[in-house]
């Protein structure tokens, strides 16, 4: 049985999923943020971007994500973590994150909306691109990642690639994801998505989860840096 009205409402939608994306759609059909539009965003094969090998000698200084709930404004560290800012930047550029999916929201513990990849799957990176070094490492210790950060999602060191979360509440992590930018405009959103929660699936039950899907769909309609 389900915990309470809002999840049935989730599952009894997501029952008639056929597809790894569907549950995404079902579940923004019952619950979403105010202002966030419909989106038929899938997952698909990443794009084909050259890999900078070297930093840009005048980095981009604002990342621009419109999303289907609306625009989330990045200042860009080019001087702390230039490698990042440019692979970041050139990616956006080249259309890689467009009509892409945030594919994991985590509630508790650690406060992030995860996006960049996209397969939609969590392990989705540019293809052929080989791992990138990480840069501005914070402290091990209080709330190295505040609210409002932007830093890179990895599986080790040095293994950065097209995969990114934004901070939405202080959160205490690992000194081990680069810090590449600041969110100036569109924080209160990735809150309010936050607010909504994540879902998993158990067999044909859809159930909140503190590290799930985020149940409001969340699709990068464009990124674009300058």
């Amino acid at each position: 049985m389900f915990k309470n009205a809002k999840v049935a409402a989730i599952a009894l939608i997501l029952l008639a999923a056929t597809s790894v994306t569907a549950p995404a759609h079902a579940a923004e059909r019952a619950i979403s943020v105010p202002g966030c539009a419909k989106s038929t965003a899938k997952g698909h094969a990443p794009a084909k971007v050259k890999q900078p090998t070297v930093a840009a000698k005048s980095p981009a200084k604002t990342l621009t994500i419109t999303t289907n709930c609306g625009p989330i404004v990045i200042s860009l560290l080019g001087a702390k973590a230039p490698i990042t800012v440019t692979s970041i930047a050139s990616l956006a550029n080249a259309g890689y994150y467009n009509k892409s999916l945030c594919h994991r929201l985590t509630t508790e513990g650690i406060f992030v909306l995860q996006c960049g990849d996209p397969t939609a799957s969590g392990s989705g990176s540019p293809t052929g691109w080989k791992g990138y070094a990480n840069e501005n490492l914070p402290k091990a210790a209080g709330i190295n990642y505040p609210a409002g950060t932007v830093a890179m999602a990895n599986s080790g060191p040095n293994t950065n690639g097209s995969q990114f979360f934004l901070v939405y509440k202080d959160t205490t992590l690992g000194p081990d994801y680069t810090i590449w930018g600041k969110i100036t405009k569109g924080l209160d959103l990735v809150q309010k998505i936050g607010a909504v929660g994540a879902y998993q699936m158990s067999g044909t039950q859809a159930m909140y989860a503190a590290d799930g899907f985020p149940i409001q769909m969340v699709e990068i309609v464009k990124a674009s840096a300058k």
